[in-house]
């Protein structure tokens, strides 16, 4: 029983080092990308390269859990973990790991990860290696390196355009063999849900990281604007979509299942609204990784079914 015991636990440390409610941030633009390019008919074939969109998804995978890794080990190198942090990261102020092993294990994955990818680029392009390696690096760079993008007003950006818009344009281009307008057009709300995690995360955090000289976008902003600022995105994500149901070639009506997902905006800002400590703050922060789940299953699903049934 011991024994038993001992290993869930160091199962659960490991899946919680991972931060699995952010792992669908990678998983949702390779699903839409995928999607999308079977509505181009996936270049000069009809049915989707299965080897290659799990290799995609495995990679994404790794990269994503990396990088939060490297969060991990940067936030406590920088003394903003400790065993009074709120959320599932502080795995090593609290569970007992050690930096090294989190920094090394950070490096497995991205190892494994350029393996997926280099078996990629040798079944479509080679160009698609110095994009990997830009997208690695700034999972990297995000907490690591001398001016970490975590510490200014732009991670929201760089989170949405290269966890978004790049592996959906890389998800497409394996499928389909080329890019378009049309593609990034699509990826924009993409941008948006995953943009708004990041943005999620730094409000509830905005007082602990003031303290420690950060100067993300919410504490710029103070958390009344930054709400604003939160609630009018989501807003534009779902105007963009019907936007491009009803006036963007291409659209269809069944990309109109992503409003099945629009309580979870609405969760996230009264949330948040109502709450003001680390710890309340948690479920909307909750609310928000979910409603990038739903909001991009059910915009993918759309995609997907418009492209099978031709109603594009």
């Amino acid at each position: 029983m011991v024994n038993q015991f001992q290993q869930h636990s160091t199962f659960h440390k490991y899946w919680q080092l991972m931060r699995p409610h952010t792992l669908t941030a990678a998983i949702v633009p390779v699903l839409v990308g995928t999607a999308i390019a079977k509505i181009f008919q996936l270049g000069s074939e009809d049915h989707i390269n299965m080897g290659l969109f799990i290799a995609m998804l495995l990679a994404c995978l790794l990269i994503q859990a990396a990088t939060n890794m490297f969060n991990e080990y940067y936030d406590y190198k920088k003394g903003l973990d400790d065993h009074e942090s709120v959320g599932i990261g502080g795995a090593i102020v609290r569970h007992g790991m050690t930096p090294k092993s989190v920094f090394n294990l950070a490096i497995a994955f991205y190892v494994v990860a350029t393996i997926l990818g280099l078996f990629i680029a040798a079944q479509t392009s080679f160009w698609l290696i110095p994009i990997g390696l830009l997208c690695m690096a700034i999972g990297y760079l995000y907490t690591g390196g001398p001016f970490p993008i975590s510490w200014t007003p732009f991670g929201e950006v760089f989170s949405g355009v290269f966890m978004g818009m790049f592996i959906i344009l890389i998800a497409f281009f394996i499928q389909a063999g080329h890019v378009n307008s049309t593609v990034v057009w699509m990826s924009i709300p993409i941008v948006i849900t995953i943009g708004l995690i990041n943005m999620a995360n730094n409000i509830r955090d905005r007082v602990k990281d003031k303290r420690s000289g950060r100067r993300t976008l919410p504490i710029l902003l103070g958390k009344r604007l930054s709400l604003l600022v939160l609630a009018a995105m989501y807003v534009l994500a779902y105007v963009w979509v019907i936007y491009t149901v009803f006036f963007v070639p291409g659209g269809s009506i069944f990309f109109l299942l992503i409003l099945l997902s629009f309580p979870w905006p609405i969760k996230v800002y009264r949330r948040f609204k109502k709450n003001d400590t680390p710890e309340t703050m948690m479920p909307a922060m909750i609310a928000a990784g979910k409603t990038n789940t739903f909001f991009g299953l059910l915009y993918a699903l759309g995609i997907y079914i418009s492209a099978l049934l031709g109603n594009i």
